[in-house]
C-alpha cells in the first residue's frame, strides 16, 4: 500500500480533485519540491474519474507531466516536474516548488489570452465539456433547488431552465486551449513575458473566454478591464477573434459558476435549524453570496 515518505511535510490540497489523495512538501535530489498524489478509480468511483474527455478525469495531471509541451506557453508555461511515477494504485507527481511573488490580475488575464489563442494540437486526454459536465452533475442533484427558496428564486429558474440554449451560443464561438482551474493560487509567478502555473488536472480546450470568466469571480479587477487585456492577448498571438463570442463564453462560464456555488453551500446548511434566511450569513456561505453580488451586471447580461 502506497504511504507518504515521513520526511514529507503535509499541505491542505487545497482545490484538489476527487483523485487528489494529498499534498506535500519535501525535497528531491536536493531540491525543494511538492509532491501530489493521485489515486486511481476503483469500481466503486463514478465512470466520470476515467473518461479522459471529462473534467474530473483522474490522470490528466500525469499526462501533462509526461509530456508537459502542450501547456507550455505562449501565456502559460508550467512548473518544472522532477520525477512521476505510476503504479497499481496511482500516480505520485514531484513539482519544483516556487516561493515568488504572484504575479497580477491582469498579467495573468494577458496570458490566459494567449494560451488560449496559440495554435496547438489539443491532445485526447484533455477536458472538453468543463462547464457542461459540471451543469449535468449538478442536474443528477435537481438543478439548483436550493436557491430557489430564496430571493433569487426567478433568477436562478430562469437561468437554469435556459442553461442549454447559452451553452450552445457559448459554443459557437472560437475554441482553444484552457488551463480549466483558473484561481490566483495556480498562477504562481511570472517567467519573462509568460506566467507559471501549476494544477493542470482541468487542462482542456473550449470556448475561448472560458478561463477568464472562472477567474474573473477570484479577482477585485473589474469585468471589463478584465476583458480587455484577456483580448489583448489573443491580439498579442495575432489572432482575430469575436470579441462579443468571446465574452459570451466568459460570462457564461461566471454566471454558471457562481450560481452552483451559492446553491452548493446552501444546500449543505440548509438542513439545519432555523429559516434558510437566517444562514445567508453563515462563513461558509456569505463570500459565494457576495460573489454573486459583484456578478450582477454579468447576471443581468444573460437574463435579457
Amino acid at each position: 500500500m502506497w504511504q507518504p515518505d515521513p520526511s514529507w511535510t503535509s499541505l491542505p490540497a487545497v482545490g484538489g480533485g476527487a483523485a487528489t489523495v494529498g499534498l506535500w512538501r519535501g525535497t528531491e535530489r536536493g531540491r525543494p519540491a511538492i509532491i501530489k498524489r493521485l489515486r486511481r478509480p476503483s469500481g466503486d468511483d463514478p465512470p466520470l474519474l476515467s473518461d479522459r474527455t471529462h473534467a474530473g478525469y483522474w490522470r490528466r495531471e500525469l499526462e501533462v507531466a509526461l509530456d508537459p509541451a502542450r501547456v507550455d506557453g505562449p501565456g502559460l508555461v508550467p512548473a518544472v516536474f522532477l520525477r512521476c511515477e505510476e503504479d497499481d494504485e496511482g500516480a505520485t507527481l514531484w513539482t519544483e516548488e516556487i516561493v515568488a511573488d504572484p504575479p497580477p490580475a491582469l498579467f495573468v488575464a494577458r496570458s490566459l489570452g494567449r494560451f488560449a489563442a496559440a495554435a496547438a494540437e489539443v491532445p485526447g486526454w484533455a477536458a472538453r465539456r468543463t462547464l457542461t459536465d459540471r451543469l449535468a452533475i449538478a442536474e443528477e442533484r435537481g438543478g439548483w433547488p436550493t436557491l430557489g427558496r430564496t430571493t433569487l428564486a426567478d433568477v436562478a429558474e430562469h437561468l437554469w431552465e435556459h442553461r442549454s440554449a447559452w451553452l450552445d451560443r457559448r459554443d459557437a464561438g472560437p475554441h482553444g486551449r484552457l488551463h480549466g482551474d483558473a484561481v490566483p493560487a495556480n498562477f504562481v509567478a511570472s517567467r519573462g513575458s509568460d506566467v507559471v502555473a501549476v494544477d493542470w488536472q482541468g487542462f482542456g480546450s473550449g470556448p475561448i473566454g472560458t478561463d477568464l470568466g472562472y477567474y474573473s469571480l477570484s479577482t477585485r479587477e473589474d469585468f471589463e478591464v478584465l476583458l480587455d487585456t484577456f483580448l489583448g492577448g489573443i491580439g498579442e498571438e495575432g489572432v482575430v477573434v469575436d470579441g462579443e463570442q468571446v465574452r459570451v463564453a466568459a460570462i457564461v462560464m461566471s454566471v454558471y459558476t457562481v450560481f452552483s456555488r451559492a446553491e452548493w453551500a446552501l444546500s449543505r446548511v440548509a438542513p439545519g435549524a432555523g429559516a434558510l434566511a437566517g444562514k445567508f450569513g453563515h462563513p461558509s456561505v456569505a463570500p459565494h453570496l457576495r460573489a454573486l453580488q459583484r456578478q450582477s451586471a454579468q447576471i443581468e447580461s444573460l437574463l435579457g
